[in-house]
């Protein structure tokens, strides 16, 4: 059996790993005002996120269409799947999922599976890479959504919010909560997991902030995946891998991962933190 991986442009996965695991990744929208951008073909990360607080309109985002799913589909049915695993961004966050099971539907294709991820950026990509792994191992699918239904409750993304602007915006998460804040200037540390955004900490300082989402990770250690995380903040990345170095699996290269401008839109620029997975005890 050939299974193939499909996914969406959220997930963060760096290019040399999606060739390496004949993943497909479906380019979700960018909407800047009257245009739409299919994110990573018409707009580079760089232009979007120099350009993104001078925008007369404050860019949107939007799933991909159903089509480009259902050609998705039945392309890689032609190139000889057998069986398609299409993992996706959290199905509470975003519409995407809904798009790739409407895009299945209408596919004259190999047998599609749909997973929620139920979460976002490099969350959704550990799992992914995971998947892919167990693909390239020999494993059915059945045997992968099983790994992966297990691996989600131990999944999390934490980031520190540098600025409050981008979330007020986008209206991705309830300005009450961090009404006060903004004009306090702290910095709040946010995890999601289980597709569930919660605030774990309201810090004065960056650096306190920093040294507050570095205790949460380091107390859920060994992982079997780990990666940093930034919106636009490459320095502040290094930065944070350098005081994490040593919670990285010595088995894994290095991921230090830019959030796609779908997830760092709502988030802004300037956030940063980690994506995991905790190693399991069973």
């Amino acid at each position: 059996m050939t299974i193939r991986i499909v996914t969406d442009s959220t997930c963060d996965l760096p290019a040399d790993l999606v060739a390496a695991y004949g993943i497909t990744v479906v380019p979700v929208y960018l909407n800047v005002g009257t245009e739409s951008y299919l994110e990573g073909r018409d707009i580079s990360r760089e232009q979007f996120y120099e350009n993104l607080y001078s925008y007369p309109t404050y860019p949107t985002t939007a799933a991909p269409a159903v089509g480009a799913f259902t050609a998705v589909y039945e392309q890689i049915t032609v190139e000889g799947a057998s069986a398609i695993l299409s993992i996706h961004v959290a199905a509470n966050l975003s519409n995407v999922i809904n798009a790739a099971r409407l895009g299945a539907e209408a596919a004259n294709s190999a047998p599609v599976t749909l997973f929620d991820s139920q979460q976002i950026t490099a969350g959704s990509g550990l799992l992914i890479m995971q998947a892919a792994e167990a693909a390239a191992a020999g494993q059915s699918v059945a045997e992968i959504v099983a790994m992966l239904e297990t691996a989600v409750s131990h999944t999390y993304v934490f980031g520190i919010i540098e600025t409050l602007e981008s979330l007020r915006r986008s209206g991705r998460v309830n300005w009450a909560e961090f009404g006060i804040g903004s004009l306090l200037q702290i910095k709040p540390v946010m995890m999601i997991r289980q597709g569930i955004i919660s605030v774990q900490a309201k810090v004065r300082t960056y650096k306190r902030a920093r040294q507050h989402v570095l205790n949460l990770v380091e107390e859920l250690r060994p992982f079997t995946k780990l990666a940093v995380i930034h919106v636009h903040a490459a320095q502040a990345a290094a930065d944070l891998y350098e005081m994490a170095a040593h919670l990285f699996p010595v088995e894994q290269p290095p991921l230090i991962l830019e959030i796609t401008p779908a997830i760092g839109t709502h988030l802004g620029l300037g956030a940063v933190g980690f994506a995991c997975i905790v190693k399991s005890e069973t």
